[in-house]
């Protein structure tokens, strides 16, 4: 990879402690290009260079909301999500990458790739809207719980096709490139509406290659005519799967499709502001991207507005739904704790109806949240590293408002050896994970019917 980000006079925004900083930034990510091809040290240069960067960034992210403040820009609490979301999400991602790979050139090269195409977009959109130049990108998102619950899809789609865990790191991808890409898009209407709805998916090349690459047993590392056309039937089935979950849309027939260059996707995107654009990376794997453009499904909101006519009955109407979510019809809560972000997200979605499912990653996380929440029901992964399963339950007797808590045991393992172990600890029961999910939630349903009998019967 090329590594020269020259600094140009259109990144000023004219403000002096944001444009300086913007230099440096520019500036470190150049001298990280240079020195990631010294073979002394290079490692330890990288990774140095890399914490350097990572603060000046922190701290830029403090001093320009600073000065938004100080103006009193309308858009400050927009801009600070988009800055939360780099911080606690895409940088953890690769920095991650950077561990995975040992800082190889490879990993270094990307984790440039995307932090300067980041730095890049983001000066010349969102800091260039804090001066009024520019409308920000981000002007028309959905609301943040819609734009969750298409990760939440996406993400489990991802595993039941591909078996891969996927982690969104980004929730508002401004189009950058990351890496050779494939970059593919769907059209979608209804017959007589004038309402369509544009999907943008981007394809890095080595997750085409991990993944429909290998299902069809391809031995290339490139990508070819049959590779692509097997990529535009899996994308648009994955597309009409993620569109099931959304009323609205979930009727829609696809009426068009292109394969794009990166300059024509950039110009779809930046001419059309997307109302979902969601980055994700497959631990490893590759990145992709998927993004929606279809401004009607803002007309729908998200709950009825609040407004003087109104707001009595607005509010007495959400008190009466707590009141009955609290009350006799409350939802019987299960903490799932698992270090597997797909099977807790799974096990979420499969018990989310009937039941007021909690997740945890670790054994730590579980008593911060049954201390917080107490569960009514602990689901409990045998196998996670660190603290295991038999340790957080040894963890949970030891504390008296604890002990009482049923546990069920989530194992991937059914021979003998671990059965045995498993149950010498006294758990309420043990689940396979590699159950139907039906048969799982059938179980669950009858512990707590068996729960509920017990509680009835006579002294």
């Amino acid at each position: 990879m090329d590594g020269r980000f020259e600094w140009q006079e259109d990144f000023c925004i004219g403000v002096d402690v944001i444009d300086q900083e913007h230099r440096r930034l520019f500036q470190i990510i150049n001298k990280l290009f240079t020195f990631r091809e010294e073979e002394k040290d290079s490692q330890w240069i990288s990774q140095e260079g890399i914490k350097y960067f990572k603060g000046h960034a922190m701290r830029h992210f403090v001093d320009e909301e600073a000065y938004m403040e100080s103006i009193d820009y309308p858009g400050l609490e927009r801009h600070r999500t988009i800055h939360q979301g780099f911080r606690e999400n895409t940088l953890p991602a690769l920095e991650q990458e950077l561990e995975r790979a040992d800082y190889s050139l490879e990993a270094v090269d990307h984790f440039l790739g995307v932090c300067a195409g980041w730095l890049i977009g983001h000066t010349l959109t969102e800091d260039q809207a804090i001066t009024g130049e520019k409308m920000s990108t981000w002007e028309h998102l959905l609301p943040e719980e819609e734009r969750r619950a298409m990760k939440k899809v996406i993400v489990q789609l991802v595993f039941d096709m591909f078996h891969l865990e996927s982690q969104m790191i980004s929730d508002s991808y401004g189009g950058e490139k990351f890496g050779d890409g494939i970059y593919y898009r769907l059209v979608y209407g209804a017959p007589g509406d004038d309402k369509h709805q544009e999907i943008l998916m981007v394809f890095e090349e080595k997750l085409l290659l991990n993944t429909v690459g290998k299902i069809m047993g391809l031995q290339t590392n490139k990508l070819d005519s049959m590779l692509i056309n097997a990529t535009r039937y899996t994308a648009r089935q994955f597309a009409g799967r993620v569109m099931e979950h959304f009323p609205e849309v979930s009727s829609y027939d696809l009426i068009e499709e292109n394969l794009l260059s990166y300059d024509q996707f950039q110009q779809v995107f930046q001419r059309k502001k997307p109302q979902v654009s969601l980055l994700f990376n497959t631990s490893g794997a590759g990145y992709f991207s998927f993004c929606v453009i279809a401004p009607h499904l803002l007309e729908s909101g998200v709950g009825t507005p609040i407004e003087a006519e109104n707001a009595l009955t607005e509010v007495e109407q959400y008190l009466m739904k707590r009141e009955t979510q609290g009350g006799e019809n409350a939802k019987q809560k299960i903490l799932i704790v698992d270090d597997s972000l797909t099977i807790r997200q799974a096990m979420k979605n499969l018990l989310n109806e009937d039941y007021d499912p909690m997740l945890a990653e670790s054994g730590v996380a579980a008593i911060r949240a049954i201390t917080l929440n107490r569960p009514d029901l602990i689901l409990l992964d045998y196998e996670m590293p660190v603290v295991d399963g038999k340790q957080t339950l040894e963890m949970l007797r030891s504390e008296t408002a604890f002990a009482n808590i049923p546990v069920i045991f989530l194992t991937g393992r059914s021979d003998p050896d671990v059965v045995r172990k498993l149950l010498a600890l006294k758990p309420a029961g043990y689940l396979l994970k590699y159950l139907k999910p039906a048969e799982i939630k059938e179980k669950i349903d009858q512990f707590f019917q068996k729960q509920a009998a017990k509680s009835q019967a006579p002294a």
